[in-house]
């Protein structure tokens, strides 16, 4: 689904160029739930906004299924990212200003359907995430898993391929975390495929891969062994 050869990144301040990627190469195939580790500053959330098409300053090739990524110019990588990519932010990136409904209904103001159709795909999603009654409440009516939840159900309304978070459960108490990350766990089993990126060693359990990173150089490439009770049941 997503090939990285040699991507490198950048900063320079005056004469100083700090690298925060270093010729990354890297696979993803269609359905996995892959995490992203590593202490602050090893590069991660560079990496995953380079995944997000949020970056356009990276060296390197990027392809995402058939579609050179490198290619592209920026408006075409937007609207690739708003036909395949979903993001989730740890501090949630709600509007005030509009209603949870009308938050959710965001990305699918950019595609071309019609009220009614965008209108059902809200409903559905807001029954399937059981915040149906939070519909017409404001994001400081919500507590901080219920925006949350709002910013996930806004991430896939429009079914993207991919789905990126970056530390999701940042913000929330435990119990809240573990219902973020069994939702997570739900909706790759559904084919979703999921990069995350984490310190919570806990919510890399719920993926089948773990990369890390260190001073911008990807070091680590792990399968996640399975919990215990899915070996008993095979």
């Amino acid at each position: 689904m997503i090939e990285l050869k040699n991507v490198e990144r950048s900063y320079k301040t005056g004469h100083t160029e700090t690298w925060v990627l270093r010729r990354i190469g890297l696979t993803i195939r269609e359905g996995e739930f892959v995490t992203i580790m590593g202490p602050s500053g090893a590069g991660k959330s560079s990496l995953l906004n380079v995944l997000a098409l949020l970056d356009d300053s990276w060296l390197g090739e990027y392809w995402f299924g058939d579609t050179a990524v490198h290619a592209l110019n920026r408006k075409q990588r937007a609207d690739l990212a708003r036909q395949r990519i979903g993001m989730v932010f740890q501090s949630y990136h709600l509007l005030d200003d509009l209603t949870v409904a009308e938050n959710i209904d965001l990305p699918l103001s950019y595609k071309n359907l019609p009220a009614k159709v965008r209108a059902g795909m809200v409903a559905d999603i807001l029954d399937r995430f059981r915040i149906v009654a939070k519909k017409d409440l404001f994001p400081n009516q919500l507590s901080g898993g219920q925006q949350q939840l709002v910013g996930i159900a806004r991430a896939v309304v429009h079914t993207p391929s991919l789905l990126l978070a970056d530390e999701p459960t940042g913000n929330l108490h435990s119990t809240q975390a573990r219902e973020i990350m069994e939702l997570f766990r739900e909706l790759n089993r559904a084919g979703t495929t999921i990069v995350q990126v984490t310190h919570s060693d806990e919510n890399a359990r719920y993926g089948s891969r773990i990369l890390e990173l260190h001073d911008g150089w990807l070091t680590r490439d792990a399968a996640v062994p399975a919990p215990a009770e899915e070996v008993k049941a095979q």
